[in-house]
């Protein structure tokens, strides 16, 4: 499989690109593939050979533990993928005949998937490397025969219960509506069911993270005004209005929810309904891709680079990988978004971490089209171990933002506050398919302030905004040997600005 160079669309703070230049922070430019060969001094592609008879439109990935992945597909077929970090691995058809498997999970013995029409666990009982037990965990929900009624999952909490994300249909209704579109369901261990969670979209990635909370990445569109990654916490509701009539059903942990009304900012809505959730992660419509999809979080404890405990998010459409760090402010969960690694085959569906400390990005454009020259497989992110300059978190101060770096700033450009330009901005909870950056303001950087040893600067800045996405871009900002940073963006939604410390503490 050969991996070819996208045309994309970044603000770039490279400086084999733009060397010298101060970008405002609306400036948007086409990449070269400057960035692609700069990126991969750090962090390089590779392919993972697929026989021309496997269609690998990979929609679940497993790491098993022995040299081998499980990966599901869309058409309904598994796939264990012995040797799968050597130059050879070998493809067996471990299972088939199931309903567009969007997850896999691996609990007590057997492999998990979350089908269209029910939560199935199967295992290979007489050992011969192909699955034969099926059992049905739980087929509470149905669907109504509309092509976009996708079920992703499934995910276990720190609980042991397990969720799945289930997605809204599009279109024509033919068959009618059913309930439950819309929403995160939690299944307990003894098979009984709650809908925990209304108002998703487009749910296509759920994860759990290191301490068993649960969050999930949801696409752009109606009532959603950009791509996002939030936090899933009972009783929330997410802002999309499908499915909210289920939640007057006695199995919703839902408070009914009333029609949002059409065109409000989100963050004046949440202020009128406190059970509407801002999410933790704004993902900036085509500057920090399209179409979020699967993630994980990186507790490999630096052997994947300098960014340990971060999460990294596929993204279908633009084939791209996204880095997100977080924090909590306030009892919320609220970070920012950077871009981390453009150029792959086809749009990421599913990452997973490999045994040999590799990312792995599973992929398919079927149906929904994505950047890159393939139609589906399977590809392996690995850290070449160079550590590139770069930000490595944005975090949240009462006047401003503390911007970490991966190596010591050139004091004169990161001390000067023209080295960053930042703006902010919100969307719109509307009926239409998206949002534009509403809201839009201009934010003075006052001071910047770099700590004694160049890992870290504070920035005052002027007119925070809670509920508000605060772009930053620092394109002045050089390293001492003059280079710029690998990426000089960040976006970092502000849902909570922290209280000042008072003084002497």
């Amino acid at each position: 499989m050969e991996t070819r160079i996208p045309r994309l669309l970044f603000v770039a703070g490279l400086a084999g690109v733009l060397a010298g230049s101060r970008l405002a922070a609306q400036d948007v430019v086409e990449a070269a593939p400057e960035l692609l060969t700069a990126e991969s001094r750090y962090y390089r592609i590779v392919d993972v050979p697929t026989p021309k008879a496997v269609a690998l439109e990979v929609g679940g990935l497993l790491a098993l533990g022995d040299g081998s992945v499980l990966a599901s597909t869309r058409r309904g077929e598994v796939w264990r993928i012995r040797d799968a970090y050597g130059p050879a691995p070998q493809f067996d058809l471990w299972a088939r005949g199931l309903h567009e498997p969007l997850g896999l999970l691996a609990h007590g013995g057997w492999i998990y998937v979350a089908q269209r029409g029910e939560l199935t666990r199967m295992k290979d009982a007489d050992g011969d490397g192909r699955a034969d037990l099926f059992e049905t965990v739980c087929d509470f929900w149905k669907i109504s025969g509309n092509y976009h009624e996708y079920n992703f999952g499934p995910r276990l909490d720190a609980e042991g219960n397990l969720w799945i994300t289930t997605n809204k249909p599009f279109g024509d209704e033919p068959f009618g509506r059913v309930d439950w579109r819309g929403w995160a369901l939690r299944i307990a261990p003894g098979g009984s069911i709650e809908g925990v969670c209304a108002g998703l979209r487009s749910p296509a990635g759920i994860e759990a993270s290191p301490a068993g909370e649960m969050f999930y990445t949801d696409n752009q569109g109606e009532w959603c005004g950009a791509s996002k990654l939030s936090h899933l916490e009972v009783g929330d509701f997410h802002g999309h209005p499908w499915g909210i009539a289920a939640a007057k059903l006695p199995q919703s942990r839902v408070a009914p929810v009333e029609q949002p009304p059409s065109g409000m900012l989100m963050p004046d809505y949440a202020t009128r309904n406190p059970a509407f959730k801002l999410p933790a992660v704004w993902f900036p419509y085509d500057k920090m891709g399209k179409s979020p999809s699967g993630f994980v979080w990186d507790t490999s404890a630096g052997a994947f680079g300098p960014f340990a405990g971060q999460v990294f998010v596929g993204d279908q459409h633009h084939a791209m990988v996204i880095r997100v760090s977080l924090e909590q402010v306030g009892g919320r969960w609220q970070g920012a978004c950077y871009p981390f690694k453009y150029g792959f085959a086809s749009g990421i569906v599913r990452v997973a971490w490999g045994e040999d400390g590799s990312l792995l990005a599973g992929m398919t454009n079927r149906g929904w089209g994505s950047r890159g020259g393939s139609e589906q497989g399977l590809q392996r992110l690995e850290w070449t171990g160079a550590v590139p300059f770069e930000i490595q978190a944005m975090t949240a101060l009462p006047d401003g933002f503390r911007l970490r770096f991966t190596q010591p700033a050139d004091p004169a450009t990161a001390a000067d506050p023209s080295a960053y330009a930042l703006q902010s901005y919100t969307y719109k909870l509307h009926s239409d398919y998206g949002s534009p950056e509403s809201d839009v303001q201009p934010l003075a950087v006052a001071a910047a302030a770099l700590a004694a040893d160049g890992l870290s600067v504070d920035l005052h800045v002027e007119g925070l905004r809670e509920g508000y996405v605060h772009e930053l871009i620092a394109a002045g900002v050089r390293a001492p040997d003059g280079r710029a940073l690998l990426h000089a963006q960040a976006y970092y939604t502000l849902v909570r600005i922290p209280p000042a410390t008072p003084a002497g503490r």
